[in-house]
This record gives structure tokens, sequence and C-alpha cells, in this order.
């Protein structure tokens, strides 16, 4: 088997703390030019919205944050370390989240992706995701705005 075959380790899920907010913005900064701030993550975490870490080796190598309330969840941000991407552990982490959203009997889980974003794009669709709608000028880009992707997946 070549080594692009291979399957990546696995890595550890667990919930997100305040705690976790430091390393949690680290990740976030190098992936991001435009960032949530650790305000937006804490304000999440104290509203109740579900946060998991990824973890490798006791070292945090992703996130992600989402809402869900009346049989629906967003996928708010999913985020693995740049120099860790295309490893399939961003999967990893989206397998994790639709099982805790699967046990909660969420119906529909929808998300927003960058229109430039294919490589993200072609795992939502692959892991089941389809593109519902459109949401222009969506995400800050410098000086001007990037359209979303808007995608949805049944979990009944």
């Amino acid at each position: 088997m070549s080594p692009l075959s291979q399957s990546p380790d696995r890595t550890a899920c667990r919930e997100m703390t305040r705690q976790d907010l430091g390393a949690v913005m680290e990740v976030e900064m190098l992936a991001y030019k435009h960032s949530w701030t650790k305000g937006i993550f804490r304000d999440c975490l104290q509203a109740g919205y579900i946060g998991v870490i990824a973890e490798r080796d006791s070292t945090i190598i992703g996130y992600a944050m989402m809402s869900s309330a009346v049989g629906e969840a967003h996928l708010l941000n999913i985020c693995i370390h740049p120099h860790l991407q295309g490893r399939g552990y961003g999967r990893q982490l989206l397998e994790h989240f639709v099982g805790i959203v699967r046990e909660r009997r969420v119906e529909t889980l929808f998300l927003e992706v960058r229109a430039s974003n294919t490589v993200a794009q072609q795992l939502y669709l692959d892991y089941g995701f389809n593109e519902i709608g459109f949401r222009p000028n969506y995400y800050p880009d410098d000086d001007k705005r990037e359209d979303a992707l808007v995608y949805a997946m049944s979990l009944l």
C-alpha cells in the first residue's frame, strides 16, 4: 500500500473546554486570515454550543463548533491545523460530529463553505451533504467579500 493510500492515525475527540481556547486560537489564526476571536469561541461555549477538540499525541490539531436546536444543527466552524490538512483528520472530526448529532436525534445538519474552498466542498459532498443554497458576500476576504455555498445533510 502506498503512503498516500494509508489511513491516517486516528484522532481522539473530546468536548472543548475554556482551557482549550488558547490552543484553539493558535490553530484558528494559522488557518484563517479572518479568524474567529477567542471571545466568539468563549461565547459559543457559554451559550451551550457543542465544541469538540481533535487531538493527536495529546496535541490539539483541530476543533469544531456547532449549534443545535429543534431538530436542526449548524456546523459553524471546523478546522484542522494547516500543516495536517489533507490527511483525513477533518473527515474524522466531521464523522465524530455527525455521531453527536445523530445521538441528539437531529434531523438536518447545515453548514456554509467558502465558494473557493473546493477541497472542503468535496469532503462534504463525499460525506453525503448536498448543496442547497448560496449566500453572496458572506465571508470577509481582505477588501472584498467571498460567497458561501450552503450545504445540508439529512440524518433521518
